[in-house]
């Protein structure tokens, strides 16, 4: 994941200036966010949290919620524009959390650049640390099958649903909602949300 980090750190601010706040969400992921987070109780992460705007809109909503993100200058642009918010510098692959310690984990697009062979190193610690009946909401690219694409910033993978569905039930949570969206101009997305199995 060097690569990675080494791709957005040299074009975060182009990432900040063009993706970095709640204006460039699209209205249904804020809605599909948003319904998941009023279901969650505890301490919930922003894994993969990059500039830090979906951390602060679930601080916002009243969540005791941190980010976690590989690229310091993310992490640098998060605490200036959040202050008040946890931010901190950690790889998804090796959350520093102790087990069954959060609520819920957001992880929004922020395993796209995992290939088939390690995705289940960040899921499998997604269910290290949430606990029981904790929630998790994955994003992710959508495909007829698993295939590499060029990002505008890394490699990045599709996943057919059922498999990436497969891949977080043997994780180990349930997948309890399924949501999909295609429109002209841009890459088809998907999103599950989750519960740890206890």
């Amino acid at each position: 994941m060097r690569t990675t980090t080494a791709a957005y750190e040299a074009r975060a601010d182009e990432y900040i200036h063009l993706l970095g706040s709640m204006e460039a969400v699209h209205p249904s992921d804020r809605q599909l966010v948003d319904t998941w987070a009023s279901t969650l109780t505890g301490p919930v992460l922003d894994a993969g949290c990059g500039p830090g705007h979906w951390t602060a809109h679930l601080a916002d909503r009243g969540l005791d919620v941190s980010g976690v993100d590989l690229v310091p200058r993310f992490i640098a642009h998060a605490a200036a524009a959040h202050p008040g918010i946890p931010f901190r510098l950690a790889s998804i692959d090796d959350l520093d959390a102790a087990s069954a310690s959060l609520g819920g984990i957001l992880s929004w697009f922020s395993t796209i650049h995992h290939d088939p062979g390690s995705l289940k190193t960040p899921l499998g610690e997604f269910a290290r640390v949430v606990r029981p009946d904790g929630g998790l909401l994955l994003g992710f690219f959508t495909g007829a099958e698993v295939e590499a694409f060029d990002h505008a910033v890394a490699t990045a993978y599709r996943w057919p649903v059922a498999e990436i569905r497969r891949r977080v039930d043997a994780a180990g949570f349930d997948v309890v909602e399924t949501h999909t969206r295609e429109t002209r101009g841009a890459r088809p997305v998907g999103a599950l949300v989750c519960v740890r199995r206890g």
